[in-house]
């Protein structure tokens, strides 16, 4: 009997234990729930849905040729005044005076030199005197067969300079080729561009880029994408700030911007920025998008004035006046 009941006892106290060990986790979890469950709802950078201009490019690159050029072959002996080079002119000015003949400008242009290359002889005793205008420049270049079908006159062009990547020179398609190219499997297209300032010069390598298929569509930053698998997703915002998952079909991008498709509507607003931390069917505080950020009211520590003195690692010891004791009693001594 005594040995069933030491096992009874054994076997209620386990079970007390285990009891208590469930309640008190129990009383944790409640207590650390309403704790966490006052925090306010995180703040989140959001963004309405907006159309913008998306459209497809063709890249392609081209030398820049005037719109006019001509050339005087002049002997060195026949000039009678220095060419100004380098230097514009308008139709009808004198620019070389030679000795049987004057040459006069028949448009508006840049007067330029070119030397002989290949005789030195020839170099030697006469110069190629060019005449260029370079208010108008084209640029031929080949395009692939298979984006033969979406090059159309008078299509926008962006060109960029190698030598200043960060401006844009806008052109137009002149005019394209009635055939493929066979030996180049490619259409040849010719671009017009303005140049009145004379930025660019003539024999410079453009970059070109044509666009076409222009469109408006709906757009979003591409930050506020949730990529799972062959899947896309966005946080959409509901009046109530609440989040729900939502997946939709994108398009192109284009400078940050996303294009959407289908799964939105203009005037939704997503979730642009801090996906982390988003839970779907939890509740946010709404940032608007470029808004800006809300200065912190934490003060910072007040730095000493240059006036006080730092405090010594050995302060303490002074405040015992040891010393001061000793110097009395020496002091009293001397007076005996």
């Amino acid at each position: 009997m005594r040995r069933s009941t030491k096992i009874i006892s054994i076997i209620l106290i386990f079970f007390f234990i285990i009891s208590a060990v469930i309640i008190a986790r129990t009383m944790i979890g409640n207590h650390f729930k309403k704790k966490f469950s006052k925090r306010p709802p995180p703040g989140i950078i959001v963004k309405i849905v907006e159309q913008k201009l998306f459209q497809n490019t063709i890249e392609t690159f081209g030398t820049a040729v005037p719109s006019q050029i001509k050339s005087y072959n002049i002997e060195k002996y026949e000039i009678l005044e220095p060419i100004k080079f380098n230097t514009k002119v308008k139709t009808g000015d004198v620019i070389a005076k030679l000795k049987n003949r004057n040459i006069v400008t028949p448009f508006d242009g840049i007067i330029g030199k070119r030397n002989f290359s290949n005789d030195i002889d020839v170099s030697k005793s006469s110069i190629i005197l060019n005449l260029e205008d370079t208010s108008i420049l084209f640029i031929d270049v080949d395009i692939p067969e298979t984006f033969a079908p979406y090059v159309k006159k008078n299509q926008n062009v962006d060109i960029k300079f190698s030598g200043n990547n960060l401006k844009k020179y806008p052109g137009i398609v002149e005019s394209t080729a009635s055939r493929i190219d066979t030996s180049k499997r490619s259409l040849p297209v010719r671009i017009k561009l303005d140049n009145p300032n004379n930025e660019l010069l003539s024999g410079s390598l453009l970059e070109a880029s044509i666009n076409y298929n222009e469109r408006n569509s709906l757009s979003i930053p591409d930050t506020s994408l949730l990529m799972e698998g062959n899947k896309v997703y966005v946080y959409k915002v509901d009046r109530e700030n609440t989040v729900k998952k939502i997946e939709i079909e994108i398009g192109l991008r284009n400078q940050g911007n996303v294009e959407v498709k289908t799964g939105l509507q203009s005037g939704d607003t997503i979730v642009a920025e801090g996906l982390r931390k988003t839970r779907p069917n939890g509740k946010i505080k709404p940032i608007k998008f470029g808004s800006k950020e809300v200065v912190s009211n934490w003060k910072k520590k007040a730095q000493p004035n240059k006036t006080e003195t730092k405090k010594g690692k050995f302060d303490w010891i002074k405040k015992l006046n040891i010393f001061k004791k000793s110097v009395s009693k020496k002091e009293d001594n001397k007076s005996k």
